[in-house]
């Protein structure tokens, strides 16, 4: 009986230690920086508007992060201007930076007719950004990665070379 016990007791105390690993699992990966590092206008319509988000990630782990799935949300002087989720596909390498597009298709005419100004003045000034998001990895037992930024940016030429033929 003292044999059963203390195989018991044994058993119970690796499961609690491995359920604990697991459970800190996802502190142990820090999230990556994530930057829009421009917008490009690729078709420009009085029906519609498709723009092309390009993002820099910095990854400040000692491996890389397979990411699955992204999850955006992005501000444009205080305006939404586009939100998300998509597939992700692609590999931070260890300490190491990666890039990623998004591209998203809007109406402005009708959902945000500020945001047509915003566009237009990004020709001449930066125009503040604020992002936000997460990152689903393909690593088990682990959360989502969310992360946060700001700047500015500016679009790109083929944007502007659009902007101006309207």
């Amino acid at each position: 009986l003292s044999m059963k016990r203390t195989i018991l007791a044994a058993a119970t105390a690796s499961s609690l230690i491995f359920l604990a690993g697991c459970a800190g699992t996802g502190n142990l990966v820090s999230a990556p920086s994530v930057d829009l590092r421009h917008v490009e206008a690729t078709e420009i319509g009085f029906s519609g508007q498709t723009f092309l988000l390009a993002f820099d990630v910095h990854n400040p782990n000692p491996f890389p992060l397979p990411v699955s799935t992204i999850s955006y949300g992005i501000e444009l002087d205080g305006y939404r201007f586009a939100s998300g989720s998509t597939s992700g596909g692609f590999t931070v390498p260890a300490s190491g930076e990666a890039e990623f597009a998004v591209s998203v298709e809007l109406n402005l005419l009708q959902t945000a007719p500020p945001l047509l100004y915003i566009v237009k003045d990004s020709l001449e000034r930066e125009i503040p950004y604020e992002l936000k998001g997460e990152f689903g990895l393909d690593i088990p037992a682990t959360t989502p990665l969310r992360f946060r930024s700001s700047g500015g940016v500016r679009f790109g030429e083929i944007s502007r070379q659009a902007l101006k033929l309207h």
